[in-house]
């Protein structure tokens, strides 16, 4: 039986670092601030965001949200983003994706200055990560090796198998996971839609990173026995036979894999939290960076 990777654990214990972070900052007068912004009427957008409004007020975070018409022209979109990036009471920015089809999303990334791009999807801060001075690690990926490093797992000489290239994911896990770095030094296949003999990659790895968006494409006959299993996927897929009623499935059969897996994450309650808990860590970087207070962050 697989060792579960509990994220709401590991998250819990980066809040509390964070926490005590913004102690420090608030008694050199620097109050970390977030900015959220959302454009796009979505129920999903709208549980997410009100979910890290709600974790910037548990850590100490000031949260600032602003809401923008779907139907209003990029351009007011656009003008937001600048006020926010000349307050000196934000310190990160972060537009809520996805945003209307009218709104050039590259150009939003591009228009977050890049100090307070706490995503870390800015293409100065792209280039800093796979160069290996990161400013801000994209949360997702860095909340993976927060779990892989709070679990024992030794990355170094691994084989890794990254399925899903993602801008978000899989190909800032991929970087990170070959950099000369805490764990780092795998040696890092990525796998994809074209990738012909998938299972027989992933079936040689140590670590599995599962970033497909496909519900349960990864199943217990792809995995090696004992190897670590991440996976990101949040699919929400309807229950058979019970209706209109639904659950959260990720991209890894669960049942099937945790029998072989030696350490696996479950969905809910794996990577997603330290998603959220990497975005404060990042804006209490930047608050730091942007203050001049030294804040120790581990």
């Amino acid at each position: 039986m697989s060792e579960t990777i509990d994220g709401e654990s590991v998250a819990a214990d980066v809040r509390a670092d964070v926490a005590e972070c913004v102690e420090t900052l608030r008694e050199e007068g620097v109050v970390p601030g977030l900015a959220t912004v959302l454009m796009k009427a979505d129920p999903a957008s709208e549980t997410y965001v009100s979910m890290k409004q709600r974790d910037c007020e548990e850590v100490g975070i000031e949260g600032i949200h602003v809401e923008i018409d779907a139907d209003a022209p990029a351009e007011e979109l656009y003008e937001t983003i600048d006020d926010l990036n000349e307050r000196d009471d934000v310190h990160g920015i972060l537009v809520q994706m996805p945003v209307p089809d009218h709104v050039n999303k590259r150009k939003v990334l591009r228009r977050i200055a890049p100090e307070k791009d706490v995503d870390g999807f800015h293409p100065e801060n792209v280039g800093r990560l796979v160069a290996g001075d990161a400013r801000f690690k994209p949360c997702t990926p860095h909340g993976i090796q927060k779990l892989l490093a709070a679990y024992d797992v030794e990355t170094a000489g691994a084989d890794a198998v990254v399925v899903g290239r993602s801008d978000i994911v899989g190909k800032p896990m991929a970087n990170l996971l070959l950099q000369k770095a805490p764990q780092g030094n795998a040696t890092v296949t990525v796998c994809h839609s074209r990738t012909e003999n998938l299972a027989e990659k992933t079936r040689n790895a140590d670590v599995v990173v599962a970033a497909a968006g496909i519900p349960e494409f990864i199943d217990g006959d792809m995995i090696a026995e004992g190897a670590t299993v991440i996976d990101v996927g949040i699919n929400r897929v309807e229950v058979e036979g019970e209706g209109d009623e639904t659950e959260l499935v990720g991209d890894v059969d669960y049942e099937s894999a945790k029998g072989v897996a030696g350490k696996i994450t479950p969905v809910p309650g794996g990577v997603g939290p330290m998603t959220r808990a990497m975005l404060l860590y990042n804006t209490v970087k930047a608050a730091g960076e942007q203050g001049g207070v030294d804040v120790e962050l581990p």
